[in-house]
């Protein structure tokens, strides 16, 4: 039986720039069931599902919902529930945990500064701190949304979490249906597609090492789509695995082609040119959906603008 995560798989789908875009992950504990939208379709209240997304409308922060991997027993009452805040802006990437028993709180914190990289508010209104476990794999298994998600993300989560991966929870929607098993990765944000546990232990050993694994990489949260494309492509083209080490400082021009500048730690900087092109031939989006043709973020050129020896 074909899913549009085979027909991805099958034409050999490219993954770069295929990311959620958000500087900054808002993420809430809620076990049992999610729905297609679980902000308003779990058993989170839909009152407050809604108030978190109206305050997190052009903050730069995204709100999700996570849970444990395992059986998801359909229980109302949560105690106390994990909340994780993370900003992936290099030069300002950080996450911070903590605990609630009222989740309502979240409405206290400052988004709009929280989507600006500045977590005073999650100290001030939940009382939480630098997180100093694992890096957290989170992968999508909310199959409201595809049934990919569910089939082949679930069994992910589940083998991740019992081989000892101690930072695996399960997520609501990173988007890419296609691409499952999806999987975001914190502190540093970057998304990865088409992931197996043997691959994603060696992402979150990068993670630990401060290393950026690109292989199955779609891209990092922190960049618009062809920001995205532009990163991974420097990073392919020099070489460089050290996370941080490269900012997209400017994106020129519009739909369908753009130069994004790309800025080293170093002081070096490249123009990369970026298209927005069509994948063809139509293949489902998500499955269920009618055939379409789903854009992709095509490098042109990768161009240094400060060749290295004029640092010297």
């Amino acid at each position: 039986m074909s899913t549009c995560t085979s027909a991805s798989r099958h034409l050999d789908e490219p993954l770069a720039g295929t990311a959620a875009t958000a500087r900054t992950w808002l993420l809430l504990e809620q076990p049992g069931p999610w729905g297609v939208k679980a902000l308003t379709s779990s058993h989170l209240d839909p009152v407050l599902g809604r108030a978190l997304e109206a305050a997190a409308e052009g903050t730069g922060v995204r709100v999700a919902l996570i849970r444990r991997p395992g059986r998801h027993a359909d229980c109302r009452e949560v105690r106390e529930r994990q909340v994780f805040v993370a900003h992936t802006a290099p030069g300002n990437v950080w996450l911070h945990s903590a605990t609630t028993s009222v989740p309502e709180r979240l409405l206290d914190l400052d988004l709009a500064a929280l989507g600006r990289g500045d977590h005073h508010t999650v100290g001030t209104v939940l009382r939480g701190r630098p997180h100093t476990g694992d890096p957290l794999a989170l992968v999508c298994t909310n199959g409201k949304r595809d049934r990919c998600c569910a089939v082949l993300g679930r069994p992910l989560a589940a083998e991740l979490a019992a081989s000892g991966v101690e930072g695996t929870w399960e997520v609501t929607h990173l988007g890419g249906h296609r691409f499952s098993p999806t999987l975001l990765v914190l502190p540093f944000g970057y998304v990865y597609g088409r992931a197996e546990a043997h691959h994603v232990k060696e992402v979150l050993q990068g993670v630990r090492e401060g290393r950026v694994v690109t292989e199955g990489c779609r891209g990092s949260s922190a960049w618009e789509r062809p920001g995205q494309a532009a990163e991974l492509a420097v990073r392919t083209e020099v070489g460089e695995q050290t996370a941080g080490a490269l900012t997209v400082v400017r994106t020129d021009g519009a739909a369908p082609r753009w130069d994004v500048v790309v800025a080293h730690t170093d002081g070096r900087r490249w123009t990369v040119t970026v298209a927005r092109g069509t994948a063809e031939p139509p293949r489902q989006e998500s499955c269920g959906s009618a055939l379409g043709s789903p854009a992709r973020m095509d490098v042109l050129t990768v161009s240094e603008l400060t060749p290295a020896g004029a640092l010297r």
